[in-house]
């Protein structure tokens, strides 16, 4: 798999939104966001079966934040409401054609990662 490219980053103040893409080459299994703030480890955010299924957020953001995907376009998007200073980070997209990515206590795993697109929250 080629690596998944992501957009829409930026800088926004608490209480704003943004919206990240992820679009896949090839087919994925399952399309997963990660992110990792300055000195945290990396966490899974969410992730999405192909074709919208399952579209799972994790608890800590499950009120803010949204996955959806375009499978038309073979994109995942992760809306980001009510963002919060402990939501800046770097954010990536991470695919796999056989299972959805994870972590465990030592790493996170997936078959293809992006580069990152940053999450920058003030007050």
């Amino acid at each position: 798999q080629e690596q998944p490219v992501e957009s829409g980053g930026g800088s926004v103040q608490a209480g704003g939104s943004l919206r990240l893409s992820c679009k896949a080459s090839g087919y994925s299994y399952c399309m997963a966001w990660f992110r990792q703030g300055p000195g945290k480890e990396r966490e899974r955010v969410g992730f999405i079966i192909s074709f919208g299924i399952k579209p799972t957020v994790a608890d800590s953001v499950k009120d803010r934040f949204t996955i959806s995907q375009d499978a038309a376009k073979n994109t995942a998007y992760l809306q980001m409401n009510s963002l919060q200073i402990e939501d800046t980070g770097m954010y990536y997209c991470a695919t796999d054609p056989d299972r959805c990515p994870y972590c465990t206590s030592d790493s996170c795993y997936a078959k293809s990662w992006g580069q990152g697109t940053q999450v920058t929250v003030s007050s």
